[in-house]
């Protein structure tokens, strides 16, 4: 964190900045009209009356028929939301590039494989991969798209695509071919078919690793490796409000924190950065690999989370239930990590002072992940360590009471209510668990930190949509899935702001309008309290400011 001196403020450094309301998201103070700005940071908060000892600042009026709040902070996504656009979007919602360009939802099999046709003749390198993202299987009827179906795309271009979950990829036979995969591979994951060899079918990382090493940056949630993802990401996150974002799964390697440093150093750069080093994928170095890279922390990039992920995706049948399972009877999904291993993995960053955010879809992966901390603060007490639950669909009412006793934070995917809520329950959960699941509204009663998230590229990275989510729980067809759990409008904003600051360690610098914190807003047009609820979820963003500057999105 770079230093500050205690010095008092330069009038000729203030900008006072006047707007119609200003929702603070501070107690204390919950609505203004004026905020004033020094050197990046909030230097008051008021009226007009309240802003006369810095009369000799001329007001600025850009925002004056505007609603500020503080900026909005995404909690959970992924730079690879910027990378993904360099490959080709099979999926089945809608969805808006970093051009503004709005894709069509595919809502067939065939319609994905037209559209991997058309790309494919658009190429011009014949041995060039052709690379697909989006692609889920559970809303079409019949069986996934397997190998022998991608090769009617073509018998020679190797081709993959991730699913929307990014936990499974289906590849054509000249991919298996390039990455090695046959049916003497000995990797869970790799999906056999009777015949004994390869369906085309890899889930989770370790079957994905042979189709990465081939295919190099392209689909890699490794996207700082590339500037153009990470300024395709900060377009995206800028547009939406946001002026906060993880990168939650990040390898911290020489060259990728060299290009965040870079990009985010740049005054044009719209966004904070908060990247969270992801052990699983690159182990070496372990805890002193983030305290080295939070050295260089500066007011725009923020090292120092740390990323594990302990089961799969529950739409990808990979995530780990209790009893009684899937409802369609899949068998359970798999472990990321051993249940056994997880004390030992955990230990060294939790006792180097770090902390965790942990990957639990399935609420049997979040109690083996409860025993776990609980276990850890037997062995190594820590106060206010905030490690933090991520998604934790799942959790009942004991687990999430558990989780605030242990002094944890939760962020729950609601925008899966939407996108999944349906096929969760007729297949995956069934009626009870799908009409708990997300369940911010209990942590909320029992007093556990909580955010919402997008988990984008997953989902779009829009957090007043997800704000959306979660006040409405509705599905994508209208179905409403646990009325009694719906958020408050007022606590859903809380969590995109302040909640989400406070579960990144983060509330004293970020997510409310408060002096001493980074002048930081998402200027709207309305009061989001004021609108229709169902205009929340497409409530345009006029701009964000960042740091005292403003950032207009294109008209």
């Amino acid at each position: 964190m770079t230093e500050r001196d205690n010095t008092s403020a330069s009038r000729d450094d203030i900008r006072v900045y006047v707007a119609r309301k200003i929702v603070t998201m501070n107690p204390a103070q919950p609505v203004a009209t004026h905020v004033a700005v020094c050197d990046g940071r909030i230097l008051a908060v008021g009226g007009a009356d309240d802003m006369r000892r810095w009369t000799d600042a001329a007001p600025i009026d850009t925002l004056r028929d505007k609603v500020l709040m503080p900026g909005l902070v995404e909690g959970h996504c992924h730079l690879m939301e910027g990378a993904m656009w360099d490959a080709v979007y099979v999926g089945y919602y809608d969805r808006r590039g970093p051009d503004g360009h709005l894709w069509e939802g595919l809502k067939t099999p065939a319609d994905v494989l037209a559209r991997l046709r058309e790309a494919e003749q658009h190429m011009t390198d014949d041995h060039k991969p052709l690379l697909a993202w989006g692609y889920d299987p559970i809303f079409f009827e019949g069986p996934p798209l397997v190998a022998r179906d991608i090769d009617a795309v073509s018998m020679t271009r190797p081709i993959a695509i991730l699913h929307a979950s990014v936990h499974l990829m289906n590849v054509n036979t000249p991919m298996l071919e390039l990455a090695g995969i046959d049916g003497d591979a000995d990797v869970e994951g790799i999906v056999l078919g009777e015949d004994g060899e390869p369906t085309g079918e890899l889930q989770e990382f370790a079957a994905m690793f042979p189709v990465y090493r081939v295919i190099g940056e392209g689909l890699s949630i490794a996207a700082s490796e590339s500037p153009r993802a990470i300024w395709n990401f900060g377009r995206v996150a800028q547009l939406a409000g946001v002026t906060t974002a993880t990168d939650l799964v990040n390898d911290l390697t020489p060259t990728g924190n060299a290009n965040l440093h870079e990009a985010t150093s740049d005054a044009k750069y719209p966004i904070r950065i908060v990247p969270a080093f992801a052990p699983q994928r690159c182990p070496e170095g372990g805890p002193q690999r983030v305290l080295d890279a939070r050295e260089g922390n500066t007011d725009k990039l923020h090292y120092g989370p740390v990323k594990f992920i302990v089961d799969g995706s529950i739409q990808g049948f990979t995530a780990r239930l209790r009893w009684p399972g899937y409802h369609n009877g899949k068998p359970n999904g798999l472990w990321l990590i051993a249940p056994s291993q997880l004390v030992e993995t955990f230990l060294p960053f939790h006792a180097a002072g770090l902390q965790m955010h942990i990957h639990t879809n399935g609420d049997e992966a979040t109690e083996v992940v409860l025993d776990a901390i609980e276990k850890l603060l037997e062995v190594h007490p820590r106060a206010d360590h905030r490690h933090t639950l991520q998604h934790c669909q799942m959790a009942d009412v004991a687990q999430l009471t558990r989780a605030q006793r242990l002094g944890m934070c939760v962020n729950f995917f609601a925008n899966h209510v939407y996108y999944w809520g349906d096929a969760h329950y007729t297949q995956t959960m069934g009626p009870d668990r799908a009409n708990r699941m997300d369940a911010a509204e209990i942590a909320r009663q029992i007093g556990l930190p909580y955010a919402l998230h997008s988990d984008a590229p997953i989902t779009q990275l829009n957090p007043l949509f997800t704000a959306w989510c979660a006040i409405k729980r509705e599905t994508s067809s209208g179905r409403v899935l646990g009325e009694s759990l719906r958020l408050p409008v007022d606590d859903a904003l809380r969590a995109i702001t302040l909640g989400a600051a406070f579960s990144l360690g983060m509330d004293h610098l970020i997510g409310s309008v408060e002096v001493g914190k980074y002048a930081d807003f998402a200027v709207l047009e309305a009061d989001p309290h004021e609108v229709p609820i169902d205009e929340l979820r497409q409530m345009p963003v006029w701009g964000t400011v960042l740091g005292g500057e403003i950032f207009r999105a294109p008209t």
